[in-house]
């Protein structure tokens, strides 16, 4: 199964390893990857920030990076559901209409696409530990999914997931929210950091780096020793520490 990959700006420019661990999963579950390097922002800072006709630009490029693409997979469900809204965007357009349609169709959040499309839910991966998941915002009720994640984590050896209270809240950082509303992003925040350590967890589990980079830097400053990890690192874990000639701890 031939399977291209969406980076997105934060793993692409941040967090690298991330993109590595999702692609080392893939083709351990056998798909053939590629990487089409036209690819940019999916266009949702600015489309959310109200400049429409500026975010076009970026999702035409998308959708002709991802033209000839089988699939489509990305590292995070916010991104992933800003294609979902292309077809809305582009209605009635005789040119993009049926591209936005198309990249809408095959484009799916990591996690989902493991799940939905292969029929997955134990990859083989182990992670001692205690751990507990944040549900992000744009992956819960634009992408409306909620269930992948945990069918996948549930079936990682030596993980004992913790629920996390009040999981549907957002984490404050909402793109460009956290700069624009930083009191209100700084409150949110702090209360998400006080439900992941009330857990007593030693792992934040995510899907999406935005959220992990927003919540893991806050209980950073407050002298929390919570790591972050991304649900693919989660997932790659043992066989990432084998390839290292690690244990598979």
């Amino acid at each position: 199964m031939k399977v291209s990959i969406f980076s997105t700006c934060l793993v692409d420019l941040i967090t690298p390893n991330v993109g590595m661990a999702m692609v080392e999963v893939l083709e351990r579950l056998g798909c053939e990857i590629d990487f089409p390097a036209s690819q940019v922002c999916c266009g949702q800072p600015t489309y959310n920030s109200g400049y429409l006709e500026d975010s076009k630009l970026a999702m035409k490029n998308m959708m002709l990076a991802f033209e000839h693409s089988d699939y489509v997979v990305g590292p995070s469900g916010s991104c992933i559901a800003m294609f979902h809204e292309y077809p809305k965007i582009f209605k009635g357009d005789p040119q993009w209409e049926l591209k936005a349609v198309a990249i809408k169709e095959k484009a799916y959040e990591f996690t989902q696409f493991i799940v939905r499309v292969l029929g997955i839910t134990d990859v083989g991966a182990r992670l001692d530990g205690t751990a507990t998941y944040h549900r992000s915002c744009h992956m819960t009720r634009l992408l409306c999914e909620r269930e992948t994640p945990f069918l996948l984590l549930e079936q990682v050896k030596g993980l004992q997931l913790e629920p996390l209270k009040n999981s549907d809240n957002c984490c404050g950082f909402g793109g460009t929210f956290s700069v624009k509303m930083p009191e209100i992003s700084g409150q949110m925040v702090d209360e998400k950091c006080g439900c992941v350590v009330e857990t007593g967890a030693d792992i934040l589990i995510s899907s999406d780096m935005g959220c992990l980079l927003n919540i893991g830097g806050r209980l950073s400053r407050k002298g929390e020793p919570v790591k972050i990890m991304h649900i693919a690192e989660v997932l790659n874990h043992s066989h990432a520490a084998v390839a290292r000639g690690g244990n598979q701890t």
